[in-house]
């Protein structure tokens, strides 16, 4: 009654005590533990992964990779980061001191923005977890980075760094596309699955909940075991098994999002130096280099919750849903585990790729976006569309075409490996050309003249006793 009556007679008291009451309620300490957990986890995985890719490269080119600093070399990145940190901040003459000085913030700021629509767990998760435009909040963060990558190349005063730029410019809008377009079979499948039982009423575009989707399969069945571990976890029905070429598409475009190899031409010490971080040192060019593998933990979290159910794993659904603390946090333990685990695998690829594949050339990279990748995603539109008025607008059950859409997915996987090769090796031999034909004009008079196929020499036989040069 007291605090009533003062409350009425100061607005100041009110204000105060409402403050207070905020501050201690459960939902500002999850908004605490949450950012908290979102924020160190951009921060630590690049270091995780960057001595994670030294020793998975130096397993794969079989050698040793760091071994002095720390046990068995755990403690290199963690000399890096304070070398970077000790390291003198230059900055260019005649460059545009703004941009220049800004461009690391603004390539930076979306990978740690793009965390707010990826609960880690069903606790750890920020206020936008729900935004219910949560995919096109994600394709607006992942266009603001090339932003950043503009302003350091346009803001260093250097040929090189601007070339850097404006590649990145023209490379990750062309990759934007298809990468957009893959998510459209996702959310086609959210809107088939729709109204089922157990399902919601309508598609979504949240991740979230198309995470949820992946995970509304099963029915209790009484049986403690089983219900344990398939309550929210039923792999059966995740995403990358309907529509498994889109998830490899997406993939393929977050490689060249993220200007990982083989997509790294921003960047191409050959011949651009450094690219867009040619004149960037000390913490700035740590801010660069956090940001990449930032990216990589987003197209990789997204990825998760797009086609491999998210965080959901055995026990995650179960424990939640007692109602109990401590079960509850123990749930929530696994389910952080569970989706970390998967963003690393998948980063795991990113690393893979770079031991394996060489770089593209600029032509070969906007060939694969706009001639291959663009028309792949728009016919799997146009193919998942027809497949379900040929199947469930004749009265068939809906797993009729989910096992339809399966087959075609999995099939087009083996086609567009194919169509691939085909076209790499087209492309390889259009290139090698003009030196086959100089190695052709050097030889000896004696020396047959191979057959020209479509302006390509052609593999011939070579007399007795010659050899190619």
């Amino acid at each position: 009654m007291f605090a009533m009556i003062v409350a009425d007679s100061n607005p100041w008291w009110l204000f105060l005590s409402q403050l207070w009451s905020g501050i201690i309620s459960w939902s500002f300490l999850q908004f605490v533990v949450a950012f908290l957990t979102v924020f160190g986890f951009v921060l630590t995985s690049a270091t995780i992964l960057v001595l994670a890719e030294r020793k998975i490269l130096a397993w794969m080119q079989d050698r040793e990779g760091p071994l002095h600093t720390g046990p068995w070399g755990l403690l290199q990145s963690v000399a890096d980061v304070g070398k970077l940190l000790l390291k003198e901040d230059i900055h260019v003459s005649g460059s545009d001191k703004l941009m220049f000085l800004l461009s690391p913030s603004v390539f930076m700021a979306p990978v740690i923005a793009s965390f707010a629509v990826l609960p880690f767990s069903p606790y750890l998760q920020l206020p936008g977890g729900a935004l219910t435009t949560g995919l096109v909040f994600l394709v607006a963060m992942s266009s603001i980075d090339v932003i950043g990558v503009i302003m350091a190349g346009w803001g260093s005063n250097n040929k090189y760094s601007l070339i850097g730029g404006l590649r990145s410019a023209a490379q990750m809008i062309s990759y934007e596309l298809p990468l957009v377009l893959a998510f459209v079979g996702v959310i086609m499948l959210t809107s088939v699955l729709s109204g089922q039982p157990g399902y919601p009423t309508t598609g979504t575009i949240t991740p979230y909940e198309i995470m949820q989707f992946q995970n509304l399969a099963w029915h209790n069945t009484g049986i403690p075991v089983l219900d344990f571990i398939f309550q929210g976890f039923t792999p059966w029905s995740w995403f990358f098994l309907f529509q498994p070429l889109m998830l490899i598409i997406y993939y393929t475009c977050g490689l060249a999002e993220t200007n990982r190899a083989p997509f790294d031409l921003p960047e191409a010490e050959s011949e651009l130096v450094a690219g867009y971080m040619t004149e960037y040192s000390g913490m700035r060019w740590a801010m660069f280099f956090l940001g990449e593998y930032g990216n990589m933990t987003i197209a990789s979290a997204v990825a998760s919750y797009l086609f491999l159910g998210g965080f959901s794993g055995p026990g995650v659904g179960f424990l939640t849903a007692q109602g109990s603390l401590l079960w509850g946090f123990v749930g929530n333990i696994l389910a952080l585990g569970y989706f970390i685990l998967k963003i690393y695998a998948l980063c795991g690829v990113f690393i893979w790729i770079r031991a394996t594949l060489p770089r593209l050339r600029a032509d070969q990279l906007m060939q694969f976006a706009w001639l291959i990748l663009m028309p792949i995603t728009l016919a799997n539109i146009l193919v998942t569309g027809l497949l379900y008025f040929v199947t469930v607008g004749v009265g068939l059950p809906i797993w009729v075409f989910l096992t339809v859409l399966a087959a075609v997915g999995w099939a087009s996987v083996f086609g567009f490996i194919w169509l691939v090769g085909r076209v790499t090796t087209a492309t390889t031999r259009r290139a090698q050309a003009p030196a086959i034909r100089a190695q052709l004009r050097a030889r000896t008079a004696t020396t047959p003249t191979p057959a020209l196929r479509d302006g390509v020499p052609a593999r011939v036989a070579l007399p007795a006793g010659s050899r190619e040069s």
